[in-house]
């Protein structure tokens, strides 16, 4: 069983994100199943939602304390919430930055994690680019596609088909498949880089 663990804040379209993140897995064949933590739930508060995927029937019900990937939608929750806890070294992370975590000031988590687990894509500036609105949960979509090879773009694809239509289906697609474009070239740069340290 594969699961991830999104946080970000209201408004940013976290539990929607892990909503489409299970229908792509269903419609790859994976048995999948979303939920949110609900807490206070108003525009800027912290929210984290789970996506578990899994090649048999999922009984779990309970919050995923040690995911295989983390999508995080604010960078800001960085500093206020223990957003690793529980991960593996060998977990991905899938950033809302165009900053590395060293330049977040957070190298003590950067050399905790494996050469290319950690991909930073820049998904709000491309939600604006392409959908009008700062909502980041499409396009880490695609670049958690990318970076963890859990699902095919296509699937992300149809997932967002699913949801949206019309132009704004388009233009989600155009976002998550800009993101996912931009963590495949980032993720063979940082093996290189590993490889030269």
């Amino acid at each position: 069983m594969f699961q991830v663990r999104i946080h970000g804040r209201g408004g940013q379209g976290v539990v929607t994100g892990a909503e489409m993140l299970s229908i792509a897995a269903f419609l790859e064949g994976h048995h999948a199943q979303a939920f949110p933590s609900f807490g206070s739930e108003r525009t800027g508060a912290p929210v984290v939602a789970f996506c578990r995927i899994s090649d048999r029937e999922i009984r779990l019900r309970e919050p995923v304390m040690q995911p295989d990937a983390l999508i995080i939608q604010d960078t800001t929750l960085l500093l206020t919430v223990d957003v690793f806890a529980g991960l593996a070294e060998d977990g991905y992370v899938i950033l809302n930055t165009k900053h590395s975590l060293e330049e977040l000031g957070l190298s003590q988590y950067a050399k905790r994690f494996k050469p290319g687990r950690v991909v930073s894509v820049p998904a709000t500036e491309l939600a604006l680019k392409h959908v009008g609105r700062p909502v980041p949960n499409v396009p880490l979509l695609g670049a958690f596609a990318a970076a963890s090879g859990m699902l095919k773009l296509d699937a992300v694809i149809s997932a967002i088909n699913d949801k949206f239509s019309g132009k704004i289906a388009a233009a989600n697609v155009a976002a998550a498949t800009e993101a996912y474009e931009a963590a495949l070239a980032a993720r063979p740069q940082q093996n290189q880089e590993a490889a030269h340290a």
